[in-house]
């Protein structure tokens, strides 16, 4: 399978110039010019210094949820929709700022009366008929499997699964529906009564006849990357809890 090729970010762009330069100054001393070679050196070794740094505070810093009761690392080119117009007082929702993928954070009734991979089944059902997707053959689970308590940073949650599916959705209740992705991560907290649904949308082909698909043939811009299930992954890794109090 090929793997597919998505453009470098200026970050990563100006490391691999930089390394470049790094190569060519330290063959370059037989001119005479070493001095200022080593000044123009230490002066790329403090950018980089300072692009390691950045990088790494991007890895870890998380950014506040619900008014910082919980955190976690949203990927690049996100859009807090709240900025746009309202959104539930339960919800966090971002968009990508150069294509359709999206990211919702909800905080929902815990729905004790199903257990394990089959809570996430529930709620990536309920998902489906909030999206009018609920008819025979427009939506589909493909894999529930549980996250790895060791692997999370939500140490409260009792249980945690990622489920993989996809859903037949119309956009804006338009005729044309698009198939989209849906990753669905769910973090269990009986001890609040609250599950914890982390949900990213991510079209795998877009109708012809939606509004989405006007000026997908333009040019890529810089730092329009999409949204990876790795991206994601390291959310639902990252989703850390601050104040129980935000549970009621």
């Amino acid at each position: 399978m090929a793997v597919p090729f998505w453009p470098l970010s200026r970050e990563d762009r100006l490391f691999s110039g930089f390394t470049c330069l790094f190569s060519v100054f330290t063959s370059a001393n037989k001119n005479g010019s070493f001095v200022a070679l080593r000044v123009v050196f230490l002066c790329c070794l403090k950018c980089l210094q300072k692009l390691s740094s950045s990088r790494m505070q991007n890895a870890t810093v998380g950014r506040p949820l619900f008014g910082g009761a919980l955190s976690a690392t949203i990927p690049h080119s996100a859009k807090d929709i709240s900025e746009l117009r309202e959104i539930p007082d339960n919800q966090e929702v971002f968009a990508h700022d150069h294509n359709d993928q999206s990211i919702i954070v909800e905080l929902l009734e815990l729905q004790s009366h199903v257990q394990n991979g089959d809570a996430a089944r529930y709620h990536f059902e309920d998902v489906a008929g909030s999206n009018k997707a609920s008819a025979k053959g427009t939506s589909e689970v493909r894999a529930v499997v549980a996250l790895p308590k060791s692997d999370l940073s939500l140490e409260e949650c009792s249980s945690a699964f990622l489920l993989t599916g996809t859903q037949c959705v119309a956009k804006f209740n338009e005729e044309a529906k698009n198939t989209v992705t849906i990753h669905l991560g769910l973090f269990r907290l009986p001890q609040f009564s609250t599950d914890v649904l982390v949900t990213f949308n991510d079209p795998l082909s877009i109708s012809p006849g939606s509004s989405s698909a006007v000026g997908m043939g333009g040019e890529q811009q810089e730092d329009t990357e999409p949204w990876t299930l790795q991206d994601f992954q390291r959310l639902l890794q990252s989703l850390r809890l601050h104040d129980p109090g935000v549970f009621g």
